[in-house]
């Protein structure tokens, strides 16, 4: 899949990019305790999206690592479809 297909409300998607942008992550308070998050920018050569990192996912890639999204699933975000690597999907270097 390319990223310029991805919208809003989609599951099980599995797309290829390079990480352009990576933001200091943040430490949150959710329902299952306190975690951290960054937001990436991954792009591919039909465009780019925001994704999620959460807790281990933010050591496993650099700007400039090109990675494979497997099961992951869209959703709003301050105004952007933002990518969701989640529970069920993974995050590979390539």
């Amino acid at each position: 899949m390319k990223i310029s297909e991805i919208t809003d409300g989609m599951n099980d998607v599995e797309v290829t990019g390079e990480i352009t942008e990576i933001s200091a992550p943040k430490e949150i308070s959710t329902r299952f305790g306190t975690n951290r998050v960054a937001t990436a920018k991954i792009k591919d050569d039909s465009g780019e999206i925001q994704l999620s990192l959460w807790g281990k996912q933010i050591e496993m890639v650099q700007v400039g690592d090109k990675v494979q999204i497997t099961g992951g699933y869209t959703k709003p975000f301050r105004g952007q479809v933002q990518l969701n690597v989640g529970k069920n999907g993974s995050i590979t270097k390539i």
